[in-house]
């Protein structure tokens, strides 16, 4: 290969000098973010409107607290006419009928749901045009990234909000006072009537389903995470319901030491702290406390509050199951015998 003198003298004399190198890009200014950022809501909006619907339920008489009719929100994930809501939306509904983002109503049915994460399926009969929403994947969501919220907040049909991700693993009752695990935290803004409908990230796709506020706090909101969403759908469309097995505890993950994994050789880096006991309970029965750290269940280890939930399963129902634990730094292993969910039955 010819060697031209520049590439030579180039060569002999070292690095290129500072002013041939390739110039670093300027900064955007603060008007080119916000362009940005905006382009990025727009884009997210047009994407998940279409799917957006609100949800009017006709109450029973033992429900309706002087109100005749209640009204929520919900997002169409299939072609086929399934919508995904809340639990305290759709159950118990007399009737419901779902309004569409370019006006046309549609009488719904309630195909199943789930009080104990607070998700609905219902299903509207007719074929429609409309996109589905992109379900996303919750698991690798991160604080302080941009969320977007699409419902109908007051009878305020197709009302955006955005905000951030303000935490991730959070715990809250749902209505029938079962405590949901792995809750989004988030400050985009809900209010009445944003109950299930989607959050979504920056690419439209759904990453939770909007659940609950906290009366009387400003930005603090809460979603239930698409991925629970995903583990609960398929059961809600073969059985109307989700069976789950109970043992009784309350917890939260945990991270354990590299040291304390060695020595008691478990099988994850994470464990489920138990803070609270039920009374009467398998795990009471079983001879769990407070404070024991769960690391296997059904001899399959138990990193994270949500591998715990994933292995009580209708399976386990009245079956004799060890779980090994540590308590005091000593690792013990115990007995339950657990039952169905009060919450699965419908």
């Amino acid at each position: 290969m010819t060697v031209l003198p520049f590439q030579r003298r180039i060569a002999d004399d070292g690095p290129a000098p500072e002013s041939l190198a390739p110039a670093a890009p300027a900064p955007l200014s603060d008007a080119q973010l916000l362009d940005a950022y905006s382009a990025a809501v727009i884009d997210a909006v047009e994407a998940i409107s279409p799917s957006v619907v609100h949800l009017h339920a006709k109450l029973p008489a033992a429900r309706r607290r002087g109100e005749q009719s209640g009204s929520g929100s919900g997002f169409l994930f299939t072609p086929d006419g399934f919508i995904l809501t809340n639990s305290h939306v759709a159950r118990g509904a007399v009737s419901l009928v779902a309004t569409f983002a370019d006006g046309a109503e549609m009488p719904a049915e309630l195909v199943g749901d789930d009080p104990e994460t607070d998700l609905a399926v219902v299903r509207v009969a007719q074929r429609l045009s409309v996109a589905a929403a992109v379900l996303g994947d919750s698991a690798g969501l991160r604080p302080g990234q941009l969320v977007i919220a699409i419902g109908n907040p007051l009878g305020f049909q197709a009302t955006v909000t955005t905000g951030v991700v303000s935490a991730l693993g959070r715990s809250m009752r749902a209505q029938s006072g079962r405590l949901i695990e792995g809750v989004i935290q988030t400050d985009a803004a809900l209010n009445p009537g944003n109950s299930g409908g989607p959050l979504v990230n920056s690419r439209g796709q759904v990453i939770g389903v909007n659940t609950a506020i906290i009366a009387g706090a400003q930005g603090i909101c809460f979603a239930i995470p698409i991925n629970t969403a995903h583990f609960v759908i398929p059961r809600l469309l073969r059985d109307g319901r989700v069976r789950r097995s109970y043992i009784g505890v309350a917890g939260q993950s945990v991270q354990l030491s590299r040291r304390r994994v060695q020595l008691s050789h478990l099988g994850s880096t994470g464990g489920v702290l138990v803070t609270d006991i039920t009374a009467g309970s398998p795990a009471a029965r079983g001879g769990l406390r407070t404070r024991d750290i769960i690391t296997e269940f059904a001899q399959q280890p138990v990193g994270s509050i949500d591998d715990l939930q994933r292995l009580l399963t209708d399976e386990r129902i009245g079956v004799t199951t060890p779980v090994r634990l540590l308590r005091d730094g000593r690792s013990h292993e115990r007995a339950v015998v657990p039952s169905e969910s009060p919450y699965s039955s419908r």
